[in-house]
Order: C-alpha cells, then sequence, then structure tokens
C-alpha cells in the first residue's frame, strides 16, 4: 500500500510526506532537522508527541502518481508555507509572485 501522509507537531506546524514501502508503522519522514531544531528547544524535546495522518492511499498507483498527489496534498494544506509547515518543496509561492 502506497501512502500520503501529515504529521503535525505539537506547534501546528505540519510536514505531508508519502511512504512508497507501506512502512507506515515506523517511517515519519525527513522534514529538515535544521528547521525542527529551530522550533523546539530542549525542555520541549522530553515529552514530545507528534500525530501522524493517511490522507490518501492507494494499492495500484506508480510512484509518479503518488509523487504528483504529493505535491498537490503539500501546496493544498500548505505544507510547503514556512509558516505552517516544513515541506521545503515544492518551493511555497506568496500569492501573485511570478517564477
Amino acid at each position: 500500500m502506497k501512502v500520503i501522509y501529515k504529521i503535525t507537531y505539537p506547534n501546528g506546524k505540519i510536514y505531508v510526506g508519502s511512504d512508497l514501502t507501506d512502512s507506515r508503522l515506523t517511517y515519519f519522514g525527513s522534514p529538515s532537522k535544521e528547521f525542527l531544531y529551530r522550533d523546539f528547544d530542549h525542555a520541549e524535546l522530553q515529552d514530545f508527541v507528534i500525530r501522524k495522518q493517511i490522507l490518501w492511499q492507494s494499492e495500484t498507483a506508480t510512484d509518479g502518481e503518488v509523487r504528483r498527489r504529493e505535491n498537490v496534498l503539500i501546496v493544498e494544506h500548505g505544507a510547503n508555507n514556512p509558516e505552517y509547515g516544513y515541506n521545503q518543496r515544492p518551493r511555497y509561492r506568496e500569492a501573485g509572485e511570478m517564477g
């Protein structure tokens, strides 16, 4: 089963990712450690709870289809907006920004 998931951190920021190998139980994506450590201090990391939700799943989608759908969901959920999420791609563009 291939899935696209959303991780919600204690500060409310999110990360949207995909899992092509059905390791839903153990895989929690690869957001930037730099950004995470910037948002949480040592004390906050002593008791740290995250939530993982499956947004979409398929037994038949190709890897390419999953990645395209993942990009759509990243943008739809605002996960690439540094104010709300930890995804760095696709690059966030302000409304009206060109390029």
